[in-house]
Parts: C-alpha cells; sequence; structure tokens
C-alpha cells in the first residue's frame, strides 16, 4: 500500500505534480523537432531563384518559433528541477510547464506546416505528423483547460 488510508486521490495529484513536466519536456522536443525541420526546409526550398528563408517574413516566423520553443524548454527545466530537488508545492509550475509547453507545440507545428507549405500537410514531410503528436500533448495528463484550473487554484490558495 501507498499512504494511509484515504490518501490515495491526493497521492495520485501530487504524483501528477513529477509527471507533468515530462509531457512538457515531449512537447518541447516535438516543437525542437518541428522548428529544426521548418528552418532545413526554408533554407533548401527556392522560389524566384532564392530559398524562401531570405524573406523576412519567413524570418520573423523562425525567430518566434525558437523564441517560444527556448521559453517552454526553460519552463521545464525549471519545474523538472523543483521537483528533483524535492520542493512542495509543485501545482503551479507542474501544470504551468505541461501547459505552456503543449500548447508551444501546437504553436510552433502549426507555423512549420504553414512554412512548408501544401507540402506540410501531406505524410511526404514530418511536420503533419508532429503537428497531431503535439496535438495530444494539450489532452494527456489533464486537458490544459484543466491544468489552467490547476494553477488558479494554486494561486488563489
Amino acid at each position: 500500500m501507498i499512504g494511509e488510508p484515504g490518501s490515495g486521490f491526493k497521492t495520485a495529484l501530487r504524483t501528477l505534480d513529477h509527471t507533468r513536466p515530462t509531457i512538457g519536456a515531449q512537447a518541447v522536443g516535438i516543437a525542437q523537432g518541428a522548428l529544426d525541420a521548418a528552418i532545413a526546409y526554408t533554407k533548401d526550398r527556392k522560389q524566384f531563384g532564392r530559398p524562401i528563408s531570405d524573406n523576412q517574413g519567413v524570418q520573423f516566423m523562425l525567430a518566434e518559433m525558437a523564441m517560444k520553443v527556448e521559453a517552454a524548454r526553460l519552463m521545464v527545466y525549471s519545474a523538472a528541477a523543483r521537483a528533483e530537488r524535492g520542493e512542495t508545492g509543485l501545482g503551479f509550475i507542474s501544470a504551468a510547464s505541461k501547459c505552456f509547453a503543449s500548447d508551444v507545440a501546437m504553436e510552433v507545428t502549426t507555423d512549420a506546416v504553414q512554412l512548408f507549405g501544401g507540402a506540410g500537410y501531406t505524410t511526404d514531410f514530418p511536420v503533419e505528423r508532429m503537428m497531431r503528436d503535439a496535438k495530444i500533448t494539450q489532452i494527456y495528463e489533464g486537458t490544459n483547460q484543466i491544468q489552467r484550473v490547476v494553477m488558479s487554484r494554486a494561486l488563489l490558495r
């Protein structure tokens, strides 16, 4: 038996404080993969005799994607480090890291599909799968709506 009789629900919730950052880490990995694929593709894809990565609009999209990935990575690292140190009161940071990183993964993979153009929506390139993989990280271990409930309760406690 784990814990005291009657404490199972609280134990399960505390366990989620340690597992949610792992979903955030998965989301960061998906987002990084999509970013890497988008960078490579935009450098290789030519329109009007030059790589589409030469276009400022594309450059801005890539910069925005990279900035979001790095912010998500740092939040996940923070949550994981705090859990590893055995800190208490991890509800907010664990939920925030999962929620933020999975939202970033969805945004970055969607932008990657956009940068690939029509080809990005086909199975010829990995970004369409990455977009589907990103979506599930917003759903399991508690939907991102539930993560926002967890965060707000932690803030208002």
